[in-house]
C-alpha cells in the first residue's frame, strides 16, 4: 500500500468516511507531508554508524606506525601540523583563504600520502580547540574507505551527485573523539566532472563554514595519475605534497606542482628520508611555498 493510500485510510478511519471520494486532495497530501516529516525526524534521531578505529588492522594495512615508533612519529607530526593549522586559522600569520581545506597529495602512487593523511588527522584532533574531518578524496582508489570498512557507504561523490542528499547525513563519526570521516562514495564514470562542479564547491563551502574550528583534510589521488585529483585541488586552500625520498624524481615533483594553481600555498613533506635501525620510516622535511615551489 502506498504512502498516499495509507494516509487516506487513516483519515477515513478517524472521520468515519467510507470511500476515498469523501476526502479532499488537500487533506490527503497534508497527511502525506506529516508522515514524511515524522519519517525524516525518525531518521535524524537514529544514530549514525560510528566507525571503529582498529589500530592493529590499520598497522597491518601500513597506515599506522609500529608501537615502538609511535612516539617519534608523534613528534614529527606535531612539527608538520603546526604551520598548516596556523595558516588555516590565522594564528600568528595571515589566514589563508579556505585554509582549513587541506589536500594531501603526491605526484605518483606509493609515496605515503594516505599514511600522511590519517596520521596528520589523528595528530590534529589532539588540539584542544579544533575538530577534524578526514575525507577520502581518492575516488579512483578509495583505500582509506576500504580499510575503514565503509567503501559501500554513501560519501563524497553521492552528496555531490545528489543535491537532495544532505552533507551531514554522509559524514560518519569515529571512535576517536573530534575525528569524523567522509567516505569516497559510490564510484562514477564522470567523477572528474562532479568534483569540478558548482555543486562540489557548494558542498566544500558548507563543510568549511558550518564549524569554524573544523579542519577538513582530503586524501587525494596522485596528481599525475588522475584528473580527479586536479579537480579536487581547485577547492583546497592548502596543499601538502608528499615526496618519497630516494624514489620520487625531481622532475615528477615539479610536474605535479605545475598542475596546481599559482596562488595555492604548497608544503612539501619529505617522506622516508632517514635510515632507522629497523628500516626506513616516516621523517619530515617541509618547506611552505606561497605559490609555486622552487627546488635546489
Amino acid at each position: 500500500m502506498s504512502v498516499i493510500e495509507n494516509a487516506i485510510k487513516r483519515l477515513q478511519a478517524s472521520r468515519g468516511a467510507t470511500t476515498p471520494g469523501h476526502e479532499s486532495a488537500f487533506e490527503a497530501l497534508a497527511a502525506v507531508g506529516a508522515a514524511r516529516r515524522r519519517d525524516a525526524a525518525a531518521d535524524a534521531a537514529s544514530p549514525r554508524r560510528t566507525i571503529p578505529i582498529n589500530q592493529d588492522a590499520l598497522r597491518a594495512a601500513g597506515l599506522l606506525p609500529p608501537p615502538h615508533q609511535e612516539r617519534e612519529l608523534a613528534q614529527q607530526y606535531r612539527q608538520i601540523k603546526r604551520p598548516v593549522i596556523n595558516r588555516a586559522l590565522g594564528r600568528g600569520v595571515p589566514a589563508v583563504p579556505q585554509g582549513n581545506l587541506v589536500m594531501i597529495a603526491s605526484s605518483v602512487p606509493g609515496e605515503g600520502k594516505t599514511f600522511m593523511s590519517l596520521n596528520l588527522a589523528l595528530s590534529m584532533r589532539l588540539e584542544e580547540d579544533v575538530t577534524v574531518l578526514l575525507i577520502d578524496g581518492d575516488v579512483v582508489n578509495p583505500r582509506m574507505s576500504q580499510v575503514l570498512g565503509v567503501q559501500d557507504e554513501q560519501g563524497l561523490l553521492d552528496v555531490v551527485r545528489d543535491p537532495a542528499l544532505s552533507v551531514a547525513s554522509v559524514v560518519l563519526p569515529t571512535e576517536v573523539p573530534g575525528l569524523s570521516f567522509l567516505p569516497a562514495g559510490r564510484p562514477s564514470d564522470n567523477a572528474t566532472e562532479l568534483l569540478a562542479s558548482v555543486r562540489m564547491h557548494q558542498v566544500v563551502v558548507q563543510l568549511a563554514s558550518e564549524d569554524p574550528a573544523r579542519l577538513v583534510l582530503f586524501d587525494s589521488a596522485p596528481l599525475l595519475l588522475t584528473t580527479e585529483s586536479q579537480a579536487l585541488a581547485q577547492v583546497a586552500g592548502q596543499i601538502l605534497l608528499v615526496v618519497r625520498a630516494g624514489q620520487t624524481s625531481q622532475h615528477l615533483v615539479f610536474e605535479a606542482i605545475e598542475t596546481l594553481a599559482e596562488e595555492k600555498p604548497i608544503s612539501l613533506v619529505l617522506n622516508q628520508c632517514v635510515r632507522q635501525p629497523h628500516g626506513y620510516y616516516y621523517q619530515y622535511g617541509s618547506s611552505a611555498a606561497g605559490g609555486k615551489a622552487s627546488g635546489t
